[in-house]
């Protein structure tokens, strides 16, 4: 499967998920608002999710899925198939890692209260303490649940069956959509926003149910058949583990970074946790669809081309990678941060969540782009440690922007409130990324090709001319913003066609972007000799 067309698969479905996210996060915002509720709400969603990450992006996949395909491709012990030795490995891990996370939910469901008071530290409202604490309580078992959607992915993945892991969490969000619409007329018939928090607090928990019979309906159409086995540490198990915990420690980074960043929000005033949830949706909708999509995208076929020592095919997708993150990524944050205040209005406004709410939102957002490369590019170069069995260097690089992050919040938070906050993580987002290319360019095991970096300059160049257009073109559909749906959808309209206009002809007139490379990568098969 081209690199193309893996990245259209898994970017094309993450697009419906984020834009099905967005869907969600409207309408939570116009039904709920942004108050101590929702700021309970999603301090509660984001910790199971922390763990999410960690497992999904993370540690567990990029040790799970090399070792899987290498006994799904190859041959078992005693003359077994491929398609055995796969099965009993993945049984293996299944039976231990299932009562890991049983363990770690009990214990996390237990020690909550104590969970909630760490990450406020203020003083807190009695009343909002216990409703932190409901919440997470209900909606922790999630991540058993997740988990282990996240073990048949990376099962699919071996295949190159892409879609099904690309699609579950859409299931997440269509329940968290109807549970809110339920909700809204059940407010309008007498409940309290309190108690419709909970009815959605309970959907996530329901979602993550749905989530895990759509994965293991396609994992046994694939002909692997998961079961329960009694728990061993066999040697492929304990090898996993060996691998998967330096990845974990450095994937811990990540959401240490998270719960820190909450840590700070909370210090803020009311509302500051749902003004950065609203600000980083459309953050990550980019994010999702680029940067996780070629991180994953690029995964096996570089590791094919190092196990191969054709350090001229893995540079060569390394620099593809770059490319194409680049070229969509540049035009996404400068639309971002210069209509910021515009899009938050035209997403996010009504009901509950006013004007006010909207034009801050909208300054968050703007310092939170301005790390959006920077995301991007981390989630395609650390491909390239995780190919050379490397697990540790993006350890180092992400507790060196995790330190960074907190010595800037110190410093911009009192100051710049939820703004500061942003702005400490795109800071350490940069960091990050710097450190990763430093260490491949000295290793020699990737450094950016001169037509590249020229490339790059005239994307760059294509990007600041869309953003002085949208400029313009923003102060003109002012009164659209918050005017009705087809008025808001009329301006959106003309926002990206705009833009998409404006940036690509230039970027194609420039030569910002390799014809001939991008047709090649739509072939079938990428050259073996690329």
């Amino acid at each position: 499967m081209s690199l193309l067309k893996s990245v259209g698969t898994i970017g094309g479905l993450t697009m419906v998920s984020r834009i099905a996210g967005m869907a969600r996060e409207m309408i939570f915002s116009r039904v709920l608002g942004a108050n101590d509720v929702t700021d309970a709400w999603f301090q509660a969603f984001i910790i199971p999710n922390v763990f999410r990450r960690l497992f999904a992006e993370g540690a567990f996949s990029a040790a799970f899925v090399p070792m899987f395909s290498k006994r799904l491709h190859g041959k078992g012990a005693e003359g077994e198939s491929g398609l055995e030795a796969a099965r009993s490995f993945s049984a293996d891990v299944l039976s231990v890692f299932l009562p890991v996370l049983i363990a770690l939910t009990a214990i996390f469901l237990l020690a909550m209260p104590g969970v909630i008071w760490l990450l406020a530290e203020k003083p807190v409202d009695p009343g909002n303490f216990a409703i932190s604490v409901d919440f997470a309580r209900i909606m922790f078992p999630y991540i058993i649940l997740v988990s282990l959607v996240t073990l048949f992915t990376g099962m699919l993945n071996s295949v190159s069956r892409f879609a099904p892991g690309a699609s579950f969490p859409i299931i997440l969000n269509l329940v968290l959509i109807a549970a809110l619409l339920v909700g809204e007329r059940w407010m309008a018939a007498g409940a309290s926003l309190e108690q419709v928090a909970y009815g959605v607090a309970w959907a996530v928990t329901g979602g993550g149910v749905m989530q895990l019979v759509w994965l293991y309906i396609w994992v046994r159409v694939e002909g692997f058949r998961p079961r329960l086995i009694w728990p061993r540490i066999t040697p492929e198990v304990k090898r996993l583990g060996i691998i998967a915990l330096p990845a974990a420690i450095g994937g811990g980074a990540y959401q240490i970074n998270t719960l820190v960043q909450l840590y700070f929000l909370n210090q803020l005033d009311s509302g500051a946790v749902s003004y950065m949830n609203y600000a980083d949706r459309l953050n990550q909708l980019p994010l999702g669809i680029i940067g996780i999509a070629l991180g994953t995208a690029i995964l096996p076929t570089l590791s094919r081309f190092v196990g191969s020592n054709n350090k001229e095919g893995a540079a060569r997708i390394q620099s593809d990678a770059i490319e194409l993150a680049m070229l969509l990524t540049l035009p996404a944050a400068v639309a971002l941060a210069i209509c910021a205040v515009p899009f938050i209005t035209i997403i996010f406004q009504g009901g509950r969540f006013d004007l006010a709410d909207a034009a801050y939102t909208g300054q968050v957002l703007t310092a939170l782009v301005f790390g959006l490369p920077a995301y991007v590019l981390v989630k395609v170069l650390v491909p390239g440690f995780y190919a050379r069995s490397d697990t540790r260097t993006p350890v180092y690089a992400a507790f060196l922007a995790l330190a960074v992050f907190i010595a800037l919040n110190i410093i911009f938070m009192n100051r710049f409130g939820v703004v500061g906050v942003a702005a400490a993580s795109a800071f350490g987002a940069w960091l990050n990324v710097t450190f990763l290319y430093v260490i491949l360019a000295r290793r020699g095991d990737y450094r950016i090709p001169g037509a590249l970096l020229l490339r790059l300059g005239r994307q760059i160049i294509a990007a600041a001319a869309m953003g002085v257009v949208l400029w313009y073109t923003s102060d003109v559909l002012t009164e659209f913003y918050d005017a009705g749906l087809f008025a808001r959808l009329f301006a959106l309209a003309i926002l990206g066609l705009s833009a998409a206009i404006v940036y690509f002809g230039i970027a194609f007139t420039l030569g910002a972007i390799d014809r001939e490379r991008i047709r090649a990568l739509t072939k079938r098969e990428l050259p073996k000799n690329v």
